[in-house]
């Protein structure tokens, strides 16, 4: 039985500051652990609202299960230490492809955010007057298949995989997948935009970029992709409207620490 990769957030992560600014010009990643104490696991049930605990209870499996209550806790535990609410205050609405944003009236201005989690790890972007989008998955050799990346991919993106050498293609393709679905999260406008009518740089080593949108280079223009180094077997992406943005990647505290953490920082409060 080969042992699960474990998730070790690499020098770009920083420890977590004891407040939190978020300038117009900055876009915000956390990454955190999902797998936790039950009490914590507890603890974070109790700040969901009634349609996140009811969508919880539907997960067959108890770890999914806990995984997403802690997910969706972590989510307003952190926007909450921006805003200075308490993390069950917090009210979302959801796009009719299920992106979540602020209801109207709840206080969080324009905040914007996003999520991802995979095998127990999670990414959590945050930015303020502009789309975000973020995504996060571990590296999975039986998904580096040529029938998906036809299926998915654009015409120019299976070409440059397959120009690779065959050591470099697992890689690229979650390199490729990772950045085409943080940007059509960040649009928020699901499968609206075909995955093939947009492409993305997807060489390892080379700077991630949103290459062009249905041949529009211009509307491609308006967003930054970014790469992320979540850690090792892992790979993730940032899609953000603009450009000339400073990006700084947080580390959540560690499990034993987060419940401890989390009330220190909400105590402590959010300069906004």
């Amino acid at each position: 039985m080969h042992e699960a990769p474990k998730f070790a957030p690499t020098s770009s992560w920083d420890p977590s500051p004891d407040t939190v600014r978020l300038g117009s010009d900055e876009v915000h990643v956390w990454c955190a652990a999902l797998d936790l104490e039950a009490s914590s696991v507890h603890n974070l049930q109790q700040i969901l609202s009634a349609d996140e605990r009811a969508r919880a209870e539907r997960f067959y499996f108890c770890k999914d299960r806990e995984r997403f209550i802690v997910a969706r806790g972590l989510l307003r535990v952190i926007l909450g230490c921006y805003l200075d609410m308490e993390p069950g205050q917090l009210r979302f609405c959801y796009r009719p492809h299920g992106k979540p944003t602020p209801a109207k009236g709840s206080g969080m201005g324009e905040l914007r955010f996003n999520l991802s989690h995979s095998h127990g790890f999670a990414l959590y972007a945050i930015a303020r007057g502009r789309e975000v989008g973020v995504d996060l998955e571990r590296l999975r050799p039986h998904l580096e298949d040529e029938q998906i990346a036809e299926r998915f991919f654009s015409p120019r993106e299976i070409a440059a995989l397959r120009a690779l050498p065959p050591n470099m293609r697992l890689e690229a393709f979650f390199n490729c997948w990772t950045r085409k679905e943080a940007f059509i999260k960040a649009r928020g406008e699901g499968l609206t935009l075909p995955l093939d009518q947009f492409d993305v740089s997807l060489a390892p080593g080379e700077p991630a970029a949103l290459l062009s949108i249905n041949g529009d280079r211009q509307e491609a223009s308006r967003w930054l992709l970014q790469s992320l180094a979540p850690g090792p077997s892992y790979v993730a992406a940032l899609a953000v409207e603009g450009h000339d943005l400073r990006i700084k990647c947080w580390q959540w505290p560690e499990q034993q620490r987060c419940m401890q953490r989390m009330v220190e920082l909400l105590n402590h409060g959010a300069t906004h």
